[in-house]
């Protein structure tokens, strides 16, 4: 009996390796070369809260303007410059994939008063929501940005830049930013701004912090 549960804990350990190898492996490449396909997948507003906004409601954001602002990110490239921020050559994207989780968003769990809405999430979170993507026959790496709270209050939203395994659902690497906001006219504007603040700090700063520790 001892001899099985040594060997089961030393299978578990060898595993738990082989998992880790192969993470760190698919982040080096995504790091280290910049011929590597990465896939944007785009926004997911699914656990978003909307703090202390009375100026629209759950639907008109639900049905409106998160749609507004994913195809925003896309048909203005120079703006939101991802090949820029993540060193890619080229970038390829399918919005429909956040299109429609997006659309299923219960409209009454949208607009919060509760500020610690803000920083609720935590990395288990991400992990889950990830597993209940449908990603069909898409294969590669895939960056999926996760809204978690919007607030005007704190100025700013906070985001999760995850880089997934499309064809595993594997989470390679989650990290939760906070972009701020800025003026912008109307809603759409307004709240993209935080989106170009993320894609700028990765391009300043992030890039380079994540290439030294995952290449």
């Amino acid at each position: 009996m001892k001899n099985l549960i040594k060997n089961f804990l030393l299978l578990c350990i060898i595993f738990l390796g082989l998992s880790q190898s192969v993470r760190s492996q698919s982040l080096k490449e995504i790091f280290n070369s910049s011929e590597v396909p990465l896939f944007y997948v785009g926004i997911d507003f699914t656990q978003a809260r909307l703090i202390d906004e009375a100026s629209a409601s759950g639907s008109e954001v639900r049905d409106r303007y998160f749609p507004e602002i994913n195809d925003l990110i896309v048909n203005e490239p120079k703006k939101y410059d991802l090949q820029k921020a993540f060193h890619k050559t080229n970038i390829e994207h399918d919005l429909s994939l956040v299109a429609k989780r997006n659309a299923k968003i219960n409209t009454e769990e949208i607009l919060s008063s509760n500020s610690a809405d803000f920083s609720r999430l935590k990395e288990n979170d991400i992990i889950k929501l990830v597993n209940g993507f449908d990603f069909g026959n898409k294969k590669g790496i895939g960056l999926l940005f996760i809204v978690e709270g919007m607030s005007k209050g704190k100025k700013g939203a906070s985001i999760w830049v995850t880089f997934i395994n499309m064809s595993t659902k594997n989470v390679l690497m989650t990290e939760r930013m906070e972009g701020k906001t800025s003026f912008g006219f109307g809603f759409r504007n307004y709240w993209a701004n935080p989106i170009n603040d993320v894609i700028s700090s990765i391009e300043k700063k992030k890039y380079k912090e994540w290439k030294l520790k995952y290449s």
